[in-house]
């Protein structure tokens, strides 16, 4: 299955820096995922990320933003004004971006196999426009437009290999237990990120 995914800004943060936010130089699988959940949910299976072409060479900006230092929480009963908690963060970001998305759609164990029906009703929600929430393009304010991969042009001549990348957030079943990031070495050729089936240090 695919999908043709661009917006005019995009941010997908490496988690190494902890304060100013600076993006990878392409989506990553996570993000990926995220926007197709976005379109098509369901809970009998889970996105795969195969491919990820890249279609407009690119290209990065410098914005400053104001962000709060904490979060309000729900059982706190003093009031919370976010005027006095703000600091002005610099982040690196992506211009023009727009991308195809390949991915599979991996049926859970215990429910049926039945790949044509979760694909023919993604076709249908790409191709209407339809999706759960508007996804994004790594944070919520960088809007992402979607629609039918065919037809898109060539991905851009690019080559690089740009290292340990992000390939998902893996979080614990345990109710209050900690989540820990997963990498996997990202080669960008021609244009084209493949992903592999398990990040680094799983299933190999």
């Amino acid at each position: 299955m695919s999908v043709r995914v661009r917006g005019e800004y995009a941010l997908f943060t490496r988690p190494e820096n902890k304060v100013e936010r600076v993006s990878y130089r392409v989506m990553t699988p996570s993000a990926a995922r995220g926007i197709l959940e976005a379109i098509y949910w369901h809970p009998q299976f889970k996105w795969a990320i195969r491919e990820i072409h890249v279609l407009n060479p690119v290209k990065t900006f410098n914005i400053l933003r104001n962000e709060v230092n904490s979060k309000m929480s729900p059982s706190t009963k003093e009031p919370y004004f976010s005027d006095e908690d703000r600091a002005q963060r610099n982040s690196i970001c992506l211009r023009d971006v727009d991308y195809v998305i390949f991915a599979d759609a991996n049926v859970k164990e215990g429910f049926d196999d039945d790949h044509a029906k979760h694909r023919d009703q993604f076709r249908r929600r790409v191709e209407k426009g339809q999706c759960f929430h508007r996804p994004s393009l790594g944070c919520r304010e960088f809007a992402a437009d979607f629609g039918p991969a065919a037809g898109s042009p060539e991905p851009v001549n690019w080559s690089e290999d740009l290292g340990l990348t992000l390939w998902d957030v893996k979080y614990s079943d345990v109710k209050g237990e900690p989540f820990w990031p997963q990498f996997f070495n990202a080669q960008v050729e021609s244009g084209v990120l493949r992903i592999p089936e398990h990040p680094i240090g799983v299933g190999n």
